[in-house]
């Protein structure tokens, strides 16, 4: 499977932005699916992740209450939404697809995928300003 993200940018603070994880070459309905976000010099950070399972999902502490994570019904897109931006939301920010089994969790506390089956996408930055 392909992933690539879109729909970052330039925000203020307080402001909303809505990401999305697009794939191809295979439907994601058998992935746990996970947003990552990554600043220079930094480890990735896993944000939010939701089960190909049962559509449970993760979320960091950071991001409690102010994101949420979804699928969407062609099961080929998962988005982020993301609310109340904060400058510390500033970085560069990735979905990545681990397939079943396994749990929404791991993959966002792990930040690692299958080595034959997984993916990540190339990124779309984020940048929140005051």
């Amino acid at each position: 499977v392909q992933l690539v993200e879109s729909g970052g940018g330039l925000v203020q603070t307080g402001g909303s932005l809505r990401l999305s994880c697009v794939a191809s070459g295979a439907t994601l309905d058998h992935y746990n699916i996970g947003w990552f976000r990554q600043t220079p010099g930094s480890d990735r950070e896993g944000v939010s992740c939701i089960s190909g399972s049962d559509e449970s999902a993760y979320y960091a502490e950071s991001v409690q209450g102010r994101f949420t994570v979804s699928r969407d019904m062609t099961k080929t897109t998962v988005y982020l939404q993301m609310n109340s931006l904060e400058l510390e939301d500033t970085a560069k920010y990735y979905c990545a697809a681990d397939p079943l089994p396994g749990s929404p969790q791991g993959l966002c506390l792990t930040a690692r995928v299958s080595y034959d089956s997984g993916s990540w996408g190339q990124g779309t930055q984020v940048t929140v300003f005051s």
